[in-house]
């Protein structure tokens, strides 16, 4: 059995939370329009996306948020994990992993996250 802290030293990357408005629509456009949702936490790798409405494990989906700054970043990832409403303080959600963002987008998450754990 894994537990959050273990589970949590399994990251590669550090995780920052951060509250941003993110549009996801299914990668393979089985899915017509968009949902909106809100981020969690957000690193290099990947964002933890708060929703009630869930998609399952190994689904790859469209991710466009604006930075703080006003950057469009246009990401694509998979879900990793699913997070549904047990009534034991879970969060719903999804944990998305990147798996094509571009070297700019890359950055500039980087540098929120660093900003944001910073202060």
């Amino acid at each position: 059995m894994t537990t959050n802290a273990a589970r949590g030293n399994l990251r590669q990357h550090a995780r920052s939370p951060v509250e941003l408005p993110i549009t996801v629509s299914d990668a393979a456009n089985k899915v017509e329009g968009h949902i909106e949702f809100n981020t969690g936490d957000l690193s290099v790798g990947g964002a933890f996306i708060r929703s009630d409405l869930l998609f399952e494990v190994g689904e790859e989906l469209q991710l466009d948020f604006a930075m703080p700054d006003g950057r469009m970043v246009r990401a694509r990832g998979k879900v990793v994990r699913v997070a549904r409403d047990s009534g034991d303080d879970v969060i719903p959600g999804m944990g998305i992993q990147f798996v094509a963002l571009t070297d700019a987008d890359r950055d500039a998450i980087r540098a929120l996250c660093t900003r944001g754990s910073h202060g």
